[in-house]
Formats: C-alpha cells, sequence, structure tokens
C-alpha cells in the first residue's frame, strides 16, 4: 500500500484540508466530473445517505471536483450534504491521484475526471482503489471496505 499523495485545498464551510493532517483517522475521497450532473449527484447523495455508517467507522468522507468553492457551497446545501467538498480548479489532487482522463463527449476528446475512490487508511496508506466507477452501489461497496479495516 502506498502512502497517499499530500495536499492541501479549499472546502466547503470554510475549511482548508491538509490530507497529511487527517492521519489517525480513515478516510474516502472520492473525485466526481461535475456538480449537479445526473450521475455526480446520484453518486453524492448516495454518500451523504451512508454519512451515518461512515462517520461509525470512524471514516470521514470528501468529494473533489474541479468546480468552484461556491459551485460546491451551492450543491452542498441543495444536497443538504453532512460532509465536506473539495475545490480542485488547478488539478492538484486531480493530478497526485492520478483521475485525470481524455473522455469522449458527444465525438470530441476532453479531459476530464474519471469518476474515482479511494480509501485511505489511518496511517495515510491507499487501503483501496476504484476506477472508472458506476455509481449504482458504490457509496454501499466502499462502505463495507471501509467497515472491514
Amino acid at each position: 500500500m502506498s502512502l497517499a499523495p499530500d495536499f492541501t485545498l479549499p472546502a466547503t464551510g470554510g475549511r482548508s484540508i491538509t490530507l497529511s493532517e487527517l492521519r489517525g483517522r480513515k478516510l474516502v475521497i472520492y473525485f466526481y466530473p461535475k456538480d449537479n450532473t445526473p450521475g455526480c449527484t446520484n453518486e453524492t447523495k448516495d454518500f451523504g445517505a451512508l454519512h451515518g455508517e461512515f462517520a461509525a467507522a470512524g471514516c470521514e468522507v470528501f468529494g473533489i471536483s474541479r468546480d468552484s468553492l461556491r459551485s460546491h457551497e451551492n450543491f452542498k446545501a441543495k444536497l443538504e450534504l453532512p460532509f465536506e467538498l473539495i475545490s480542485d480548479p488547478d488539478e492538484v489532487a486531480c493530478e497526485a491521484f492520478g483521475v485525470m482522463k481524455l473522455k469522449n463527449m458527444y465525438g470530441k476528446q476532453v479531459r476530464g475526471i474519471e469518476r474515482s475512490t479511494f480509501v485511505i487508511d489511518a496511517e495515510g496508506r491507499i487501503a483501496h482503489t476504484w476506477r472508472g466507477v458506476k455509481v449504482a452501489g458504490h457509496a454501499a461497496e466502499v462502505l463495507a471496505v471501509v467497515q472491514s479495516l
């Protein structure tokens, strides 16, 4: 298991998140393409619905996309999320975790975030990785891995 790359980025709720400062607890970091799009909304709602169970397992959840903090604050409020969203417009964490990919959108190649999730253990190591995530059932699958750590 490799150490999770460190970063410091702004998040909703007026927070600044530095990954290395969160050692000692389990983390779920999920990267998603865009606020207020159907797949990202469903994925984020699913993580929100299971938040109590993640917390009971000693785990903090964070969503990351390239959207602005303002967009994140609106998305968080709309979905009544119990966790913070991290803004990464300069792709600092996206590049560190290797989630930027060329994708086909309407016949054009565009660079975007590949939906990916990382479970980080209390020592700061990446314990589990999902790439090219399909939304249905994903949050529950992540929770099962977190509970097994």
